[in-house]
């Protein structure tokens, strides 16, 4: 994980009883890769449920294209009260599942710290879609919710330097929280679920906001009473900072020439 690599998607379209609908996947990776692939009870060995984040619609997943990670796409919030899992069909270039799918294979054509795509899909029925997705695992990571009462961690310094690059590249991540940053087993820090994010032109105001969302998690999570998280959130600020303003002279530098 981690190389800069081009994701050669295939599309394919699909239609069976669940609706009529499309898949996209990485055809070097997956290259027997079907619909059926995205229900977690089709999977042997059994998916298993990924116990934070997802809203209880991701399972962990095993294959011939490595370890992966099953999500399907559920609505929150006052959404969640009409229908927890079906969107509104506006075409197929809206759909979430191929939006998420097409930004991760570009963010990792640039090497950034993002989980690979590897198969996504979505089934119409009348003016409604749903829709499902699997990435690559992270290998042996724990999320920076885990690091809430160690401020000192290296993990935080990690954590902003790789929110940087994200953001460096114009990478607007929309959920931004304390379960979407993990630190692998050396230490890098990469970004996951990126339903909704999209490239931006660069400006303090998103970036921002992304980095706002990530504060009201982790103090959400820690609770009152516990604020060591508050000195680590410190020093991944300052190693964002260091790193966005480092790959920002780079930029200027190469274009310079």
């Amino acid at each position: 994980m981690g190389n800069t690599t081009a994701i050669a998607a295939t599309r394919q379209p699909i239609r069976d009883a669940r609706g009529e609908g499309a898949i996209v996947f990485d055809a070097a990776r997956w290259p027997q890769a079907t619909a059926d692939a995205l229900e977690p009870s089709t999977w042997n060995p059994a998916a298993s449920p990924v116990a934070a984040g997802g809203r209880g619609a991701a399972w962990f997943v095993e294959g011939a294209f490595g370890r992966g990670v099953l999500r399907r796409y559920r609505r929150g919030g006052l959404a969640a009260r009409a229908s927890r899992d079906s969107y509104l069909w506006l075409g197929e270039s809206r759909v979430r599942s191929f939006a998420e799918f097409h930004l991760l294979a570009a963010l990792r054509a640039q090497g950034l710290p993002v989980p690979a795509p590897l198969l996504a899909g979505y089934w119409r029925r009348g003016l409604g879609y749903r829709a499902a997705i699997v990435v690559e695992r992270i290998e042996s990571a724990t999320a920076l919710a885990g690091y809430l009462d160690d401020p000192a961690a290296a993990a935080w310094a990690s954590a902003g330097r790789s929110i940087a690059r994200l953001h460096a590249a114009g990478v607007d991540h929309a959920d931004l929280n304390a379960h979407n940053v993990l630190l692998d087993a050396g230490g890098k820090a990469w970004l996951i679920d990126f339903d909704r994010g999209r490239l931006r032109r660069p400006a303090a105001g998103w970036r921002e906001a992304n980095l706002a969302r990530l504060s009201r998690s982790l103090a959400k999570l820690s609770g009152p009473g516990r604020d060591a998280w508050r000195d680590g959130f410190t020093r991944l600020r300052q190693a964002y900072a260091e790193t966005l303003a480092g790959t920002v002279a780079g930029t200027a530098v190469e274009l310079s020439r």
